[in-house]
């Protein structure tokens, strides 16, 4: 389902810019574009189906903005190449892994041990709160 030939054909429909990335880092950040942004339009992609682009909207909510574009930065390196790499590989381990199908979880019913544990803890409890208790009889 998610080949790497598939993220090649993926990485196509991305467009990358560049700008100045803040921080510290002396004369280079003022100079030089290293900040990388990656846009995504998860509703325009024509490799995804209809499914794992709501499974992307589902898991990745947060990163997609009102036109539906998924948007990703990176600014840690000092070069715009390292940082393109950086920024693709942070894109391709989030879509991966927003791709995945979860198995649903199947229900169990509890152990004949856990029951009798359980009984056995409810009745010490039980007791203990019985013992509390002030007799009026006496």
């Amino acid at each position: 389902m998610t080949s790497p030939e598939r993220f090649k054909d993926i990485l196509k429909e991305v467009q990358f810019s560049a700008s100045r990335s803040g921080g510290a880092g002396g004369q280079n950040v003022n100079k030089v574009n290293t900040r990388v942004e990656l846009r995504f339009s998860v509703t325009g992609s024509l490799l995804l189906s209809e499914d794992e682009k709501k499974l992307i909207y589902k898991k990745l909510a947060s990163k997609i903005n009102s036109e539906g574009e998924f948007i990703l930065t990176a600014q840690t390196e000092r070069t715009q190449y390292r940082n393109k790499h950086a920024v693709i590989e942070r894109f391709i381990n989030l879509l991966s892994e927003a791709l995945k199908v979860e198995r649903p979880r199947l229900a169990t019913k509890p152990t004949k041990t856990s029951r009798i544990k359980r009984m056995s803890e409810k009745l010490k409890i039980s007791q203990k709160k019985q013992n509390r208790r002030i007799n009026i009889d006496e």
